[in-house]
């Protein structure tokens, strides 16, 4: 992984690229040891939501040149990736699809996934197979069904409130909504692992604070009726595309976790 600053219009783009389809282990401070699949280019970004936050930058910087990886091309990468660490006496907790966007955009995403599954039976049948989703294809059949094969479905819901959740993840979908969205997770009931940003300051003139009392009762609720299998909260770990956000001190998020859990009846991970 390449953290990249470029200037633009008299000040910086940040540029987090992965520069292959499989690359890693990291360490993920949710996930643990970590083996990566980027479905997206290479050499830029595409993706359904243009958050605030995200480490890969803005979707201003484009979708790059290489274009997506093929199914096959994955798979290979995939399978010499794991034989090394094999060969290696490496270990493995998860294979997680992220990268420089949203991985189920790619149109063999479930395919891919199920080549995921039978490779990691293959090389470590102990680890996990888990996909960072911002959560705007689970309508569809082939999307839904794949997220349900894997072990650690993690879905995005970073607000409840409409207005909020289009301010902070700027989805290119007009039609995107907090309350569709809600809808759709039901179907991950017991399966899916909600994770929620927490997060607030100011961008573009726009305060930004998922934190108030109005926002956490809405989460709460939301993950109530959801019923997840659990939620993940978390703050700002890394460099912001957009300036001007501020990172939610430990302290305060464990009292949020406490009330979410508390209000919600669903396990509320605190990760810090």
């Amino acid at each position: 992984m390449t953290r990249l600053m470029e200037k633009e219009n008299g000040g910086e783009m940040q540029r987090v690229m992965f520069h292959s389809t499989v690359f890693g282990p990291i360490r993920s401070r949710r996930l643990g040891t970590s083996l990566g699949i980027n479905l997206m280019p290479d050499d830029g970004k595409v993706c359904s939501f243009d958050c605030l936050y995200c480490e890969a930058g803005f979707n201003a910087q484009g979708a790059g040149t290489t274009g997506l990886p093929s199914r096959e091309k994955v798979r290979g990468d995939l399978e010499s990736k794991l034989a090394l660490m094999k060969e290696d006496g490496q270990g493995l907790d998860v294979i997680t699809f992220s990268g420089n966007g949203e991985p189920t955009l790619h149109p063999d995403f479930a395919g891919i996934v199920d080549d995921t599954l039978e490779l990691r039976d293959v090389y470590f049948p102990e680890a996990k197979v888990s996909v960072l989703t911002n959560s705007t294809r689970i309508d569809r059949p082939d999307v839904a069904d794949a997220l349900l094969r894997v072990d650690n479905n993690l879905l995005k819901l970073d607000s409840a409130l409409n207005g909020t959740l289009r301010v902070i993840d700027r989805p290119n979908q007009p039609g995107f909504s907090a309350e569709g969205v809600i809808e759709q997770l039901k179907r991950f009931e017991g399966q899916g692992i909600i994770q929620t940003m927490m997060l607030r300051g100011e961008y573009e003139g726009v305060k930004i604070d998922n934190t108030t009392d109005e926002e956490i009762a809405a989460l709460a609720e939301a993950y109530r009726v959801i019923r997840p299998r659990e939620v993940m909260i978390y703050s700002l770990d890394r460099p912001t595309p957009a300036k001007g956000l501020v990172k939610v001190g430990a302290d305060e998020l464990k009292a949020i976790g406490e009330r979410l859990e508390r209000e919600s009846g669903v396990k509320v991970v605190v990760s810090v």
